[in-house]
């Protein structure tokens, strides 16, 4: 193989169809109606990909100028009349205005890219009342879900699929090509009923981070409130000191790495509560509960919070030693060193224990950075299965007891102090451990043989209380079937 073939990609772009590549566009010539940044975005990327362009502009003289040179800009019936592809850049509300060219769009394909204000704004979805409009035409709803930067810059960056979905094969399969020769994937939605759901997507706000959003959120206010009474409102009544400083800073400091340790945790819980049910029934074929399911499901976001919060805490520690407040407590502690004539106070134990503190911390870091990039789509894509389960298995687990490592080595031998137990509270570390070594434990006893075997032979299909047929040899040495139960 050549060093040029090398280059090549091993799979090609293929239609929707099944066909091995698109038409090269050869000059064919598309329509655009409107002459918004929608339109100005699309006729630059058709333009770029090879196809002549016609824009159709009630007022073609004073929009000219936004559209690059080789776009023909007209008036919209002579635009129309040049295209056989048109795609239908302008609102909803503004439909009406192109019944005039009625006549001349009879036998067009009609691509509409418009989306609503709202979800389900409208009884019917644009594409709908857009067919209702013009019946002598085939309407093709596509490309609402690609920004007009998207365009511009072409598809190099974020998502490179258009949603595609037309009552007529043929129609969806022009438009499919088009967008193959853009630089786009389409994906096949079906009919014309999909049309309100494709319009639905580029009006939700993060849709799948909204329950670990909250219990992030949850979680935060939780233990901020627990450390704010053990660290400022405990010294404010008990010993009349105003420690109301640290409320900015020490007191979000450690409430990050609380969330992001119990986040972490939350990430391997449901599959431990899963593999329980699965041992518990004997099957893999019984459904989870639908808390249990939504929990498999935002696993990801769950994780990818919890470095956030890990990294915020990474930041936050590296600048207590930059707070006034601070440095007031040093020059303090050097004072009374010097009024008290000690030479040193160097505590080797103390020494050791941050060392190691600090040194695993950073390892947990970085197998958390490690976990959250191999999460990521593109990178995902590049990893076969066999590496992406290690990864965010075998190594998640792994940053689980490392993380654990690092808050007992916080701890040390806190727990066992009764000046740590204000108002009689105990630390905030030893809370966060329930959650992540239940995980640990469980864990730990699944990898047990016997467990894990029985485990293994659930999730390949085999079920307790299932009959199976077997042979056994007769008294005559020939074979006779019967059945037994598969749990005996």
């Amino acid at each position: 193989m050549s060093r040029g073939d090398m280059a090549k990609p091993l799979l090609g772009h293929r239609s929707t169809e099944g066909d091995p590549s698109p038409t090269p566009p050869a000059g064919r010539t598309v329509g655009v109606l409107g002459s918004g940044d929608f339109a100005r975005s699309l006729a630059i990327r058709l333009v770029c990909s090879g196809f002549k362009v016609v824009v159709g502009s009630r007022n073609p003289k004073r929009k000219a100028s936004l559209f690059p040179a080789a776009a023909e800009v007209t008036f919209q019936a002579e635009a129309v009349k040049k295209a056989d592809v048109i795609f239908v850049a302008v609102f909803r509300e503004h439909y009406s205005t192109l019944c005039d060219l009625a006549d001349v769009l009879a036998g067009k394909i009609l691509v509409d890219v418009s989306n609503n204000t709202e979800i389900n704004h409208h009884k019917e979805s644009n594409a709908e009342y857009l067919a209702s409009l013009f019946p002598a035409c085939t309407v093709v709803k596509g490309f609402n879900v690609v920004s007009a930067w998207t365009l511009q810059s072409g598809a190099r960056d974020g998502n490179k699929q258009v949603l595609i979905c037309s009552n007529n094969q043929e129609a969806k399969r022009a438009v499919a090509e088009i967008a193959q020769v853009m630089g786009f994937t389409p994906v096949d939605m079906g009919c014309m009923s999909s049309a309100c759901e494709i319009e639905n997507i580029p009006l939700r706000l993060l849709p799948a981070w909204k329950i670990p959003i909250f219990l992030a959120l949850g979680l935060f206010l939780c233990f901020f409130t627990y450390n704010l009474i053990r660290q400022v409102i405990h010294p404010y009544i008990r010993e009349q000191k105003n420690k109301f400083y640290k409320i900015p800073i020490e007191v979000v400091n450690t409430t990050l790495p609380c969330v992001s340790y119990v986040m972490l945790s939350l990430v391997y819980l449901p599959g431990v509560l899963a593999a329980c049910s699965q041992l518990y029934y004997g099957t893999k074929y019984r459904r989870f509960p639908d808390w249990l399911d939504q929990w498999l499901q935002h696993r990801k976001q769950i994780g990818l919070l919890s470095f956030f919060c890990a990294a915020l805490h990474a930041v936050y520690s590296l600048c207590l030693p930059m707070r006034r407040s601070h440095r007031y407590l040093l020059i303090e502690t050097a004072v009374k060193q010097a009024v008290e004539k000690k030479m040193t106070i160097w505590v080797e134990e103390e020494v050791w224990r941050m060392e190691i503190y600090i040194s695993v911390g950073i390892i947990a870091l970085g197998l958390l950075s490690l976990l959250a990039i191999t999460s990521l789509p593109s990178i995902a894509n590049s990893l076969n299965w066999r590496e992406f389960s290690f990864i965010q298995s075998s190594l998640g687990f792994i940053a689980l007891v490392i993380s654990t490592l690092h808050t007992l080595t916080y701890g040390w031998s806190r727990a066992f102090d009764e000046n740590q137990y204000k108002f009689y509270l105990p630390p905030t570390y030893t809370l966060t451990l329930l959650v992540p070594c239940t995980v640990i434990i469980a864990k730990v006893i699944f990898s047990l043989p016997c467990i894990q075997h029985r485990l293994l032979r659930i999730r390949r299909g085999w079920e307790k209380g299932r009959y199976v047929k077997f042979v056994l040899p007769s008294a005559t040495g020939e074979f006779s079937s019967g059945e037994t139960s598969s749990n005996v």
